[in-house]
């Protein structure tokens, strides 16, 4: 399944939401990045595909994964950008539960209530502030990462994990449509090990797919039964 992720991700890419952020080919950090990609090739399961290689630095191996999630959820955001309007999508929420404001400490100073698609704009433009910051995400391996690294990724990946929410609640029909739904599920997952195996994503952020999650896991590599998951988020 992962194989067929990755080539699904190719033959989509002119959908990506945002440009694709890389390391330099030749660099530590994208020979790690191929490493890790070559994992899901190999046959691996993804809560094995997570786990890092022995002898690997902590940080490279976040910087990869984080740079990576960053333009997978890109692209499955791209695929259904076009139904996700202020009118469909008033509110960043995922179902009736939970709903997500905007906050970034500059243009948005307090919590502010934005549609879904202003949200995720806004957000995919805060993040690749940051992956394209070399004193944040540096290329060269000679500048150290700084000290909040790991905190900058926390978030980074626990605002990405809203896109889930608001996508798999209020898209599923969707994905399903454009056939992109085992992709959708395979992203997922991979996220969903990486961030639990390494503690990125708080328990609290994770309940709105709770039940969803426990489904696809279950289902161990079958396609497993989501809508009524979904519906009952609504």
């Amino acid at each position: 399944m992962a194989s067929s992720f990755l080539e699904f991700l190719q033959v989509n890419k002119h959908k990506t939401f945002r440009p694709k952020k890389k390391f330099p080919s030749g660099t530590l950090r994208y020979n790690l990045h191929k490493q890790a990609e070559a994992s899901l090739h190999s046959g691996l399961d993804l809560k094995s595909a997570v786990r890092m290689p022995a002898n690997e630095n902590f940080d490279d191996w976040l910087a990869v994964h984080t740079v990576d999630f960053f333009n997978r959820i890109n692209l499955m955001y791209g695929t259904i950008a076009e139904s996700c309007t202020p009118q469909s999508c008033p509110t960043m929420s995922g179902g009736a539960k939970y709903e997500y404001l905007w906050q970034d400490g500059e243009r948005f100073k307090k919590p502010t209530k934005l549609p879904a698609p202003d949200y995720v704009a806004l957000l995919m433009d805060w993040i690749e502030v940051r992956i394209n910051d070399e004193h944040i995400f540096p290329s060269d391996m000679s500048v150290p990462f700084p000290r909040d690294f790991q905190q900058i990724c926390k978030k980074v990946l626990t605002r990405l994990f809203r896109v889930f929410v608001h996508v798999y609640i209020h898209h599923f029909d969707r994905l399903v449509q454009l056939g992109a739904e085992p992709h959708a599920n395979t992203c997922y997952k991979h996220f969903y090990f990486f961030v639990t195996e390494y503690n990125m994503v708080s328990q609290r952020e994770l309940e709105p797919l709770k039940e969803m999650t426990e489904k696809l896991i279950r289902a161990n590599g079958r396609r497993p039964q989501l809508r009524q998951a979904y519906n009952n988020g609504r």
